[in-house]
């Protein structure tokens, strides 16, 4: 990767936006000579938030040599316990899960974003057909023959395939004309933070299922875990102003003291939750990636990665076209993108939506309906195994990267 100051230049794609799923895109394409720039703006201060990258995710970072750069500083997980925290009348049954029995040593990694992100930038400085240029897209112009991101200094910058990975406010996907639909239950608000904690955590685990939503404890290296809190209005802002110390004590009563003594770590995260989808994955010259394509509550791990199997999904399209001499942002091949991409977004976004209002629902088949279901997932062993295969490495959008094989 070149970092470089711009003058007008072309190259065979262009990625906006430096997180995750856009530098693993970007990396994706240049690791099979695709001639890339990326655009992104620089960092400012650390990203203390962390992600579970499950077992598919996880092969395809290794196959673009990017894990090996932050494994350690990753945790396995290798179980996971569903508790029903709820006071309701019915309530589901304890679930519990091990990665051992499908044949895994775990069914993913919890890492922190500030070590995935310095890996994924490492590997990025590595690719000769790879160049960074820091800055922000002022406009994006789609055309049948190119797309031109203008930077807010006036440069401009053409390609044959606009990748868009910039986030839940795309200016790519504005410039399509891409509608994007939100929906869900309204005053849901999530808090994430990592903490450290006096009883290991046995690379496990736990949610605890309120009233409100997931209540989730998620293993890091040594005695430290991640958070992702979902609560309601009311609560969101009672829990704003809680000390460190209150905190800890807050997070110690909800878990039942399953970790010990809490102690809250620096870099506190509170945002309200909402389901988004485009209407389209793809447009002219475009490919929407990540946020800029869907947006999930943080339930059951989806939302990272789902974006990085579309980073991989259309990496593969696109090398596939380079190598035959075609045009990496052939309407043809962008149309296949969404088709491809469409079936795994939708029911991931589905099923985590329809967890969620379970939940939150007083309705007593709602309740009937989930506890059943976990249940029958404890008692009937294919249909556990199914669930976790499923859950860890999904069979139906399983591009080459995420078999761990390389592009």
């Amino acid at each position: 990767m070149k970092e470089t100051e711009i003058a007008d230049q072309s190259v065979d794609a262009i990625v906006v936006g430096g997180g995750p799923v856009g530098l693993t895109a970007a990396i994706a394409l240049a690791s099979c000579g695709v001639e890339t720039a990326l655009v992104a703006q620089p960092r400012t201060g650390a990203d203390y938030r962390t992600t579970a990258l499950l077992h598919g995710s996880v092969a395809a970072l290794k196959a673009l040599g990017v894990w090996q750069q932050c494994c350690s500083h990753a945790a396995p997980l290798r179980s996971i316990r569903l508790v029903d925290d709820t006071a309701r009348l019915l309530r589901a049954p304890e679930a519990y899960f091990s990665a051992e029995e499908i044949g895994l040593e775990a069914f993913g990694h919890n890492v922190e974003n500030r070590y995935l992100l310095a890996a994924l930038e490492a590997r990025a400085k590595t690719l000769p057909s790879l160049v960074c240029i820091a800055g922000q897209a002022a406009n994006v112009e789609l055309a049948p023959g190119h797309a031109t991101v203008v930077l807010k200094s006036g440069e401009r910058l053409s390609g044959k395939l606009l990748v868009g990975a910039d986030g839940r406010g795309s200016a790519c996907r504005a410039a399509a004309g891409i509608a994007l639909t939100r929906w869900g239950p309204a005053s849901q608000y999530a808090l994430t933070l990592s903490f450290t904690h006096t009883r290991t955590h046995q690379h496990a685990s736990i949610e605890f299922h309120t009233e409100w939503g997931p209540f989730t404890l998620v293993p890091l290296p040594a005695r430290r875990s991640s958070l992702v809190y979902v609560m309601n209005a009311a609560d969101h802002q009672r829990v704003c102003t809680l000390s460190d110390r209150e905190l800890g004590e807050e997070i110690e009563n909800r878990s039942h003291s399953v970790l010990g003594k809490v102690e809250v770590e620096p870099g506190r995260g509170f945002f309200p939750l909402s389901t988004e989808t485009a209407a389209a994955f793809s447009g002219l010259r475009l490919a929407l990636l990540g946020e800029a394509a869907h947006v999930l509550p943080p339930i059951g791990a989806q939302g990272l990665n789902l974006g990085l199997r579309d980073a991989a999904t259309l990496a593969e399209l696109v090398a596939e076209a380079a190598r035959n001499g075609g045009d990496v942002g052939a309407s043809e091949l962008l149309g296949r993108y969404d088709r491809m991409r469409r079936p795994d977004i939708m029911s991931r976004t589905v099923a985590v939506d329809l967890l969620n209002r379970s939940l939150l629902s007083d309705f007593l088949p709602w309740q009937a309906t989930r506890g059943l279901g976990l249940f029958l997932m404890q008692q009937i062993a294919p249909l556990r195994r199914a669930a976790m295969r499923e859950g860890a490495m999904p069979a139906a959008s399983a591009p080459r990267l995420m078999r761990g094989e390389p592009l």
